[in-house]
């Protein structure tokens, strides 16, 4: 797996969304778990050591630069781009080719009618073999054991968790080594939305020029505005210091 030392000593993938589809398919039947993460500015704001989404970070195989403002700090502070794998690309780019190569999917999260919405959709498209079970994401602690029962139980090579963070790194990192049957597993946040057809995403172009936050923000300013607004400043916040503290080093190695 080609990846760099990026943001704030994070290892991040430099293979685009085709190359990362066909890494998890030639990696998928050796042994162990692929857990696959990704990063983008809400994800750092939440970030300390004992937090879900640092251990799912420490835990995972391959790290995918999901936010346009990743992609920005690494260009501002390594002068170079690397490639935008989001979870609305990459978990319908996966599930497609699941069956040309036999394998089956579990959906846990959103609301009862959007993951059963999703599952019919999928079923229409790829036929029945694909979905393996799927449960909403209305769980507390209390349900893990049953829920990881029921994932076991339906033989899925897949798993798409499409709860919020830190939620699904949460439920992901206290459960992985309890799952007999996955292969790979992906947190998606609210993606299940997206493909059923709830929530709509924003324009390619408006994707392009990374101001893809702000369309969510237009989309449902009551709940997105203070999240964007405390992540982002906190983001911004964290990248300064690293930029400072990069154009330090040079300076400290000459005296």
């Amino acid at each position: 797996m080609n990846q760099v030392d990026s943001i704030l000593g994070i290892k991040i993938s430099t293979l685009n969304l085709e190359e990362t589809v066909n890494f998890v398919f030639e990696s998928i039947n050796n042994e162990g778990i692929i857990l696959r993460e990704d990063i983008n500015a809400f994800k750092l704001s939440l970030m300390k050591s004992d937090s879900p989404i640092t251990k799912a970070f420490e835990k995972s195989t391959f790290i995918n630069a999901d936010g346009a403002s990743i992609v920005l700090a690494h260009r501002i502070l390594f002068n170079s781009r690397i490639p935008r794998v989001t979870g609305c690309d990459l978990m319908p780019a996966l599930v497609h080719k699941c069956p040309e190569n036999k394998k089956t999917i579990f959906l846990l999260g959103a609301t009862q009618e959007v993951v059963e919405s999703l599952a019919s959709k999928i079923d229409s498209e790829f036929g029945s073999g694909v979905i393996a079970g799927y449960r909403n994401g209305y769980f507390s602690e209390s349900d893990w054991s049953e829920i990881t029962k029921q994932i076991n139980d339906s033989k899925a090579d897949f798993l798409f968790v499409g709860t919020p963070s830190p939620q699904k790194e949460n439920f992901i990192t206290a459960n992985i080594e309890h799952l007999t049957s996955v292969k790979f597993v992906m947190g998606v946040g609210g993606t299940f939305d997206v493909l059923s057809g709830v929530t709509r995403r924003a324009p390619a172009w408006v994707q392009r020029i990374g101001m893809e936050w702000l369309y969510r923000v237009a989309q449902e300013p009551k709940r997105m505005w203070k999240r964007y607004l405390i992540c982002n400043s906190k983001f911004a916040a964290l990248l300064i210091k690293e930029k400072l503290k990069q154009l330090a080093r040079p300076a400290k190695q000459t005296q």
